[in-house]
């Protein structure tokens, strides 16, 4: 009888025990998991737009979707809506804007080439025109507009606001979210003054100007801190990036970016300081490029307005269908833009210029030296050299050019279907045996295809595709002076790419390096507005590339022996054939910015060259992780949501206490219960 009762005390010892644990644990380790005390909001993003209008719709069906679940989701662009494409060309941004009115923003940062036409125009007309009628308020927090002509009857005198107008513009503007309000404020990268053309307007200093934001909001009360920024995720530190100011200034809990065209599958965290320590978390986010993604971030907040939670993902447009609303409203710019695609250059091709593949002939722009690859080289390192006279080298990926020109007039339309992605060149500072290395890169793969076979400009090279890869390389020379020289491994030069290579495009990791070392710099141009103005203004609008034996495949032979170029000869005329000079089209290959791109974008002309995905070809050209730094698990599927939790130090602190003190009583009860079974 005994025996059975101390059996029933036990019992419902150990259910008196579990009790307090189910009851107690919800409000310490597991307090993570009860979001009730926690504020929370839904941002969506995007940035670096750069005139790709055509995706626009079915970016605004994505929008739609996001807000028919959560109303009240804020909506930020960080910045370059201008240059990239026809449509601005024409339009100076007012086609976007028609679309861009549509999509409820609250807030967008200016990026540098919202600066482009101020040389042009002697002051910002175009941009005070499109703030003027933009149905949301501009953020220039470290901009100063006040000796712009036309720009200047646009800044709004209160400085942070909470009833912000549209068409207006502010160092920060106050939105009540869910009940709390919530600061954000906007900054553009002080590199704007040598890579675009501000003429007159200023930019101050990103950090200075971060810290003054911040202090403001928090003498209003506002504990909850967006920057909307225009600086790059990683970009020139020598400039600012959004890991620096995450890491220099305290209190900003979210950063939205642009300028890098970084594609950030997953948000990134900063959570110490620039000295190492702790603070509290800043969420970076950053949504790739071109339209083709809308970014959404889900942040949740304690009561001290540090970030607690977080999750995001990337949205891809291409897979939605587009608003029929939009689409009407861009069909009355599409068919201007089309017709302007056909206009002349001043330009006109002496011959057919083919852009040969090995699927129907013996070389190939992503095997072998092509005249097309001579001719975009040659532009790139020309106009270049306008902007920094001591470049000396041009390198263009072979997977980015992607169609041929025909013999005859060239129209605008066609320089943009040869480089259909509007890429920004660089300038990349690399040393002679950093270049070796890049090259070897280049021809691993030769003689067969790779989208990061290298067309040049003011170099040429001996390799020998019989040696093993990283082996490859024979003789480099750099012209200079009108003649040949050798390229000295530790002597440094100046190379003028494309900012998907110069990034790290292709797995080029010495570029990849440069870049996160500030060694490589943006230029302020387009690439086929570079070819474009090469071919009217440098060639004289006759156009007559050839091969020149800038690459030489010695296949084993002996590099001493007398050089023959029968090859190269054989190649131009074996490219003179016939072929139409499309076979691009026939395989997508990943050029530009990034690998998942493009996928049925045709913005760029209304040209269709654009359709085409940028393929994984061969080494799978990824998003130079935007240069194996700035993307983000580049190859996960950019529609998996994922999130992460932040420490709850203190809960999980008491939490340890209090499973040690319910343990200590078992046990002592425990003992008391063998004590009394023994007497």
């Amino acid at each position: 009888m005994f025996s059975s009762r101390l059996t029933m005390f036990s019992l419902k010892l150990h259910v008196m025990v579990i009790a307090v644990i189910v009851l107690v644990f919800p409000v310490s380790t597991f307090a993570a998991e009860d979001d009730s005390d926690n504020y929370s909001i839904t941002i969506m993003h995007m940035n670096d737009t750069h005139a790709h209008v055509e995706p626009l719709p079915k970016m605004l069906t994505a929008i739609k979707e996001v807000r028919a679940e959560i109303p009240e989701a804020l909506l930020l662009h960080a910045g370059d809506v201008f240059s990239g494409t026809l449509y601005f060309n024409q339009f100076k941004g007012q086609a976007d804007l028609a679309l861009l009115n549509m999509m409820d923003f609250d807030a967008m940062v200016f990026g540098n080439h919202e600066f482009d036409l101020g040389s042009g125009e002697n002051g910002h007309e175009s941009l005070a025109e499109f703030v003027a009628a933009a149905d949301f308020p501009l953020l220039g927090t470290n901009v100063d507009f006040s000796e712009d002509p036309f720009m200047n009857g646009y800044i709004n005198q209160q400085k942070f606001v909470e009833s912000p107008e549209s068409g207006s513009v502010y160092d920060g503007i106050i939105k009540e979210v869910n009940g709390e309000k919530v600061g954000i404020f906007g900054l553009t990268t002080e590199d704007t003054a040598n890579i675009s053309s501000p003429v007159n307007v200023k930019f101050l200093n990103y950090i200075n100007e971060a810290e003054r934001a911040v202090a403001a909001f928090e003498e209003q009360g506002v504990n909850k801190i967006i920057a909307v920024n225009h600086l790059g995720y990683n970009s020139n530190p020598e400039m600012g990036n959004d890991l620096q100011l995450a890491t220099a200034v305290d209190g900003i809990d979210i950063i939205v970016g642009g300028h890098s065209h970084t594609k950030l599958d997953e948000p990134a965290v900063v959570s110490t300081d620039e000295n190492g320590e702790e603070k509290d978390p800043t969420v970076i986010v950053q949504a790739y490029q071109y339209a083709q993604m809308l970014g959404t971030l889900d942040v949740s907040f304690d009561e001290n307005g540090a970030v607690v939670e977080y999750g995001g993902q990337l949205i891809d447009v291409n897979e939605k269908e587009a608003d029929s609303e939009a689409a009407e409203v861009l069909a009355s710019y599409k068919d201007e833009v089309d017709a302007l695609a056909n206009q002349e250059t001043g330009a006109t091709a002496v011959e057919a210029i083919l852009n040969p593949r090995l699927s129907d002939s013996d070389v190939s722009v992503r095997a072998n030296e092509t005249a097309l690859g001579n001719l975009i080289t040659d532009a790139m390192l020309t106009k270049a050299q306008e902007k920094e006279p001591g470049v000396v080298i041009a390198m263009q990926n072979g997977g980015g050019i992607r169609a041929a020109i025909d013999q005859g007039p060239i129209t605008v339309g066609e320089v943009i279907a040869v480089l259909p992605f509007g890429n920004d060149p660089v300038v990349a500072e690399l040393t002679g045996a950093e270049i070796k290395k890049i090259l070897e890169h280049s021809v691993r793969q030769a003689p067969e295809e790779s989208g990061g076979f290298l067309q040049i400009a003011g170099m040429k090279f001996n390799y020998d595709s019989t040696n093993e890869p990283g082996s490859r390389i024979v003789k480099m020379e750099v012209k200079t002076g009108g003649e040949y020289q050798e390229i000295k491994a530790d002597q440094t030069y100046l190379v003028t790419t494309n900012n998907f290579t110069g990034k790290g495009g292709d797995d080029f990791e010495v570029f990849a390096q440069a870049y996160n070392e500030g060694r490589v710099k943006d230029i302020g141009e387009i690439d086929w507005e570079q070819l474009r103005d090469y071919m009217v203004e440098d060639l004289n609008g006759e156009v007559a590339p050839e091969t020149e034996g800038r690459i030489t495949d010695l296949m084993g032979e002996d590099p001493d022996q007398p050089e023959d170029n029968g090859d190269e000869e054989e190649d131009s005329d074996e490219e003179d054939a016939g072929n139409d000079g499309n076979n691009d089209n026939t395989e997508d290959n990943a050029n530009n910015e990034n690998t998942n791109d493009e996928n049925g974008e045709t913005d760029n002309t209304g040209s269709e060259t654009e359709e085409n995905s940028q393929d994984n070809d061969d080494d799978t050209q990824q998003d130079p992780s935007e240069d194996n730094v700035t993307e983000s698990d580049s190859d996960k599927d950019t529609e998996q949501e994922s999130g992460e939790r932040l420490p709850d130090t203190a809960a999980n602190m008491y939490s340890f206490i209090l499973l040690g003190g319910v343990l200590m009583m078992l046990g002592a009860v425990m003992f008391i219960c063998r004590r009394i079974k023994n007497t």
